[in-house]
């Protein structure tokens, strides 16, 4: 029987996900690559995070978008299993906003964290 959780997200984009991890301080490994569980059973994920006690949190495709992959009962993270995903969430958010606006010819013109963890960010593209 597999202990492995399964959390459904609305992130879609890989590049947009490493580049949030990354963000946020994150030690990832790309896959696709084993994410371990109880005894010694493994999901293949596209990323794997790799935990001190030897329980990794994972995020897998499904068809439609990449899932939150763990045996929740090793979860051995600084923050709740939903505080990481919102965190998460958030920079994916913002790195799609980012890649989105580039391909658009938009540069960062401003950009402020506030008080209560909203981003704000100002873009602006010149014509000429």
């Amino acid at each position: 029987m597999s202990h492995f959780s399964q959390i459904k997200t609305q992130i879609r984009n890989l590049a947009s996900l490493q580049a949030a991890l990354t963000d946020l301080g994150i030690d990832w490994k790309e896959g696709p690559c084993p994410v371990r569980g109880y005894r010694g059973q493994t999901i293949n994920a596209e990323i794997a995070i790799e935990q001190d006690n030897g329980y990794d949190i994972g995020f897998s495709w499904n068809g439609n978008e990449y899932e939150l992959v763990a045996d929740l009962q090793f979860w051995q993270q600084a923050s709740s299993v939903d505080r990481f995903l919102s965190k998460v969430t958030q920079r994916y958010a913002f790195q799609t906003v980012l890649n989105e606006t580039a391909k658009q010819g938009f540069q960062v013109a401003e950009q402020q964290q506030n008080e209560d963890g909203s981003i704000r960010l100002v873009v602006q593209r010149w014509r000429g």
